[in-house]
């Protein structure tokens, strides 16, 4: 094995090993996870307010939308929050990202 092989070995090891680390990474939070997959309407809201969508699960994360009170939304999955409420990855229209669940209220009776 020359010098530009063991390079190129030493770089896939590596590369294998930080992809590895970043599957671990991510494990816990899909672990902490459950799906709903069900509809779901924006509750709790003041009239004159709306409930902004973020990129990822925390109030920090960046603001990538907003929906109105009384909203239908779709519930994909929410993961569980050590203190709070949970965060669910929702959706609507042309709008997805993570809401805090304490503003959604799952519709029951709806049709298709």
């Amino acid at each position: 094995m020359n010098k530009q092989q063991e390079k190129v070995l030493v770089a896939a090891l590596c590369g294998l090993v930080i992809a590895a680390a970043g599957a671990f990474a991510v494990q816990p939070a899909m672990a902490a996870g459950y799906q709903v997959d069900q509809l779901a309407q924006v509750t709790g809201v003041a009239h004159w307010d709306k409930l902004n969508v973020r990129k990822w699960p925390a109030s920090y994360s960046q603001k990538i939308g907003a929906f109105n009170p009384g909203s239908h939304v779709w519930v994909e999955r929410c993961i569980e929050a050590q203190s709070g409420a949970d965060w669910c990855l929702v959706g609507a229209q042309d709008t997805a990202g993570w809401v805090n669940s304490r503003y959604l209220t799952v519709v029951h009776d709806w049709d298709l």
